[in-house]
């Protein structure tokens, strides 16, 4: 089984490209769903963030998870201290998730991980594939989707810059163009992949 790490900045088109390799016949494993997951409700990690940040963050309850990213996204060391809460549990589902497309047979595993470079985790994969779009596009499809300007700056502040990622990366995606340059692009990475 291959593992790779796919990674982009928020509006790079990370979940787009996700779906055209799972068209391709990769199991993806996505760190969103996982973060999700381990603050859910009734979880160990929804009780440690209670106890971190307090029920002023939890609406309906559950996380809320707007009022939580404004506070964090504009205090650095509240950031450090979710993170440090929710990666370690996030990695566990990840693994747990990635174990039973092994045990299926799965060719290809493919973990979604926002931040895998800024989280020195690129040394897990057989290979990187950065989705990369213009620091502008990210914005604006991070203001398309309804994230108000000043949170979506905020947000791509607290990540590495995507040029920076760029360099890092095994491959690299360009998802500035069309959909269907980006699926020609994702289908010749595929191809790479398993040449090796």
């Amino acid at each position: 089984m291959k593992l790779i790490g796919l990674t982009g900045g928020a509006g790079s088109g990370k979940s787009t490209v996700a779906a055209m390799f799972r068209e391709l016949g990769a199991a993806i494993v996505d760190a969103d769903q996982a973060a999700h997951a381990v603050y859910a409700p009734g979880t160990p990690g929804f009780d440690a963030l209670v106890r971190e940040f307090g029920p002023q963050f939890v609406r309906d309850g559950a996380i809320d998870r707007h009022k939580l990213g404004d506070y964090v996204f504009n205090d650095p060391r509240a950031l450090a201290r979710l993170n440090a809460i929710v990666h370690p549990l996030v990695r566990q589902w990840m693994a747990e998730r990635t174990v039973e497309a092994a045990e299926q047979g799965t060719g290809v595993v493919i973990q979604d991980v926002p931040l895998l470079f800024e989280n020195g985790l690129q040394d897990l994969y057989s290979t990187t594939v950065l989705v990369h779009t213009s620091a502008g596009t990210q914005l604006q499809r991070l203001v398309e989707r309804g994230v108000p300007r000043g949170r979506a700056e905020a947000i791509l502040a607290s990540q590495m810059p995507i040029d920076d990622k760029r360099a890092l990366a095994g491959h690299v995606i360009d998802n500035d163009g069309t959909r269907e340059s980006t699926r020609r692009q994702v289908e010749n990475v595929w191809r790479e992949i398993f040449s090796r």
